[in-house]
């Protein structure tokens, strides 16, 4: 559908940018993207991805807001302290776009019901903080021939990477699931570095939908707060990976 005036307003700035412009938007107005995770690389994700006017969002999590996810998950507030983060998350978003559409998952993604959800969705960001829910997202993503963005945070470093199945260097290609923790003791991160990361999975998820730029796929980008230096390290597909090599 053509945009409103209302809309033009808003988007004016992408209007703006020939890569963009009102076909751009429009498309963005129809797509649909998932945030699994909506603590600290979700909540950045999930802001951008509502502002630059995505349609229809879904976000996933299990969890309850604690005064300790102040320090970072900028989405909420703390009057979201005890709430469930994806309505607490979906306020603040309203807030921002009443037209936008939102599908809260108020639980663990699984084995059994990834395949329903993520049907529903054209892109996907890993937004989780823990490997287990990481390889899962990877082989969900694989099975349904998502693109999804992966990011992981430690201390003061970052990394992310862009991943289309089947196409170009999977998660598992990269990242060996065996002997993994699935959990880790907390260790930071400072506040301001999951913002940095949750917002290039936004870019990249936009990228993707507009089919624009250059996607960090086979590419891992690192980020070192403390000495801010970013790298790219090339990747490769794995043939004997087992999730998506030729076996």
């Amino acid at each position: 559908m053509p945009l409103t005036d209302q809309q033009r307003q808003r988007y004016g700035r992408h209007l703006a940018l020939p890569e963009i412009g009102e076909k751009g938007q429009e498309k963005l107005l129809q797509a649909r993207a998932l945030v699994v995770g909506v603590g600290g690389l979700g909540s950045p994700a999930a802001f951008y991805l509502a502002a630059a006017g995505v349609g229809h969002i879904g976000l996933r999590d299990g969890d309850a807001f604690e005064l300790s996810n102040l320090q970072r998950q900028i989405v909420h507030t703390t009057g979201s302290i005890g709430r469930q983060k994806v309505e607490s998350a979906a306020d603040r978003l309203r807030e921002l776009d009443r037209a936008i559409e939102l599908t809260l998952y108020p639980f663990r993604l699984t084995e059994a019901n990834a395949p329903d959800i993520l049907a529903l969705y054209d892109f996907v960001i890993d937004a989780t903080d823990n490997f287990e829910s990481k390889f899962l997202i990877a082989r969900a993503c694989h099975a349904a021939g998502k693109p999804y963005s992966h990011a992981g945070i430690r201390q003061f470093y970052g990394q992310t990477m862009t991943v289309h199945p089947g196409k170009t260097a999977c998660y598992r290609c990269v990242f060996h699931e065996d002997g993994v923790p699935a959990t880790a003791a907390p260790a930071g991160p400072i506040g301001a570095l999951p913002g940095v990361l949750g917002s290039i999975q936004a870019i990249e998820a936009i990228k993707c939908i507009l089919a624009i730029g250059i996607p960090l796929v086979n590419r891992l980008l690192t980020f070192d707060a403390l000495a801010m230096e970013t790298r790219i390290v090339s990747v490769r597909r794995d043939p004997l990976c087992p999730l998506c090599g030729r076996r």
